[in-house]
């Protein structure tokens, strides 16, 4: 009891600490949604022009990336408003550790579906081998979502990556040491 107690006072001194490794984190995923967002803007802008000037699973290979995209979009832009939107002083030391693992475990997730995306691109692929009633539709779609899988599990991969080994450096800066008579925080520059 006594100590849960004492460990109390420990946010005040390390604040700044973690307001800082927040607002990096925060810059590091709001690169990633530029990325993303740019990646998308490219992909519907070549979409649109692939789907209306190209024939058969070409056609379909831009319209997917149209329609792939405009999610991507979507997510970049909601990421990007709530990143910009919320106050992260606000937010207590555990909340700010909270969030930044929650987006280091959604990337790892992410990237796991982003390996059955390219699966199921691949099955798509080879089914268009065999199909009587779309094999176009499907050897293009299925062409599609193996790059955009393809992509994303780079984009997610590094940005987990990027994400851990900030936290890594924070925890490793952060010491917190015992004496029967204090609890001392320390961080390191």
């Amino acid at each position: 009891m006594l100590i849960c107690i004492l460990l109390l006072g420990i946010p005040a001194i390390a604040q700044q600490d973690y307001q800082q490794f927040y607002s990096e984190s925060l810059r590091n995923m709001n690169t990633g949604m530029y990325v993303l967002g740019s990646w998308a803007i490219l992909n519907m802008t070549t979409g649109i022009y692939g789907m209306t000037t190209r024939e058969g699973s070409s056609k379909y290979f831009y319209q997917m990336n149209l329609f792939w995209n405009t999610v991507n979009l979507g997510i970049a832009g909601f990421a990007l408003y709530n990143n910009l939107t919320s106050d992260a002083s606000l937010l207590s030391d555990q909340q700010v550790l909270d969030k930044h693992f929650k987006s280091e475990k959604l990337f790892l997730i992410n990237a796991g579906l982003d390996v059955l995306y390219m699966a199921g691109g691949a099955f798509m692929v080879h089914k268009s081998k065999s199909s009587v009633k779309r094999p176009e539709l499907l050897k293009g779609y299925g062409n599609s979502i193996i790059l955009q899988g393809g992509f994303l599990l780079v984009f997610d991969a590094a940005m987990y990556f990027i994400q851990h080994a900030h936290s890594n450096q924070f925890l490793e800066n952060l010491q917190i040491s015992l004496a029967p008579q204090a609890i001392q925080l320390t961080y390191r520059f």
